[in-house]
């Protein structure tokens, strides 16, 4: 890794949101610790059946 890092950013939430701000954020050049209550991360995510808007299974 060749980029300076500018800070670090706490992330609470490992849901759909919080995952994708991560990487956001990481890709900018910042430290990113991402905190996820639950012991699994992806939220409400993993309560879906299918998803809009190709309806592929979502497990």
């Amino acid at each position: 890794m060749t980029e300076k890092v500018n800070g670090s950013v706490l992330v609470l939430g490992g849901g759909i949101a919080g995952m994708q701000a991560s990487l956001d954020l990481a890709n900018s050049g910042y430290l990113v610790h991402l905190v996820e209550k639950s012991s699994a991360i992806g939220g409400m995510m993993s309560q879906l059946d299918k998803t809009f808007p190709t309806n592929d299974c979502a497990m």
